[in-house]
């Protein structure tokens, strides 16, 4: 049982950080935001691997968590977890609504 211990706070660590906002290459709306640059129609995360993971921002406001930059909405330092578009009225089992968006629960 001992030996398991650490496998399963491994898996727990792993988890969190799975629920943080990815950090990938984003569709270029306007200018890209903080942390990324242009290429071609993207926005791509800067190599220097400072990016947080961003999402387009929906209307003027960002979900919990997140922050504005330009046309996106970034993650802000402590946030741990993701945010996707809402689509409809309502969100998915395990996560809750945030203005127009959802957040996944921890």
């Amino acid at each position: 049982m001992k030996a398991l211990l650490p496998v399963l706070i491994a898996l727990a660590s792993a988890s969190s950080a799975l629920a943080q906002q990815p950090v990938r290459p984003l569709p270029k709306v306007g200018g890209c935001p903080i942390g990324y640059y242009s290429s071609g129609n993207y926005c791509v995360p800067s190599k220097g691997g400072n990016a947080r993971g961003a999402l387009e921002k929906t209307g003027n406001s960002c979900p919990i968590g997140f922050y504005s930059s330009g046309n996106y909405c970034l993650s802000s330092p402590s946030n741990n977890r993701e945010a996707i578009h809402k689509q409809g009225s309502t969100c998915p089992v395990g996560w809750f609504s945030s203005g127009r968006y959802c957040v996944k629960n921890r």
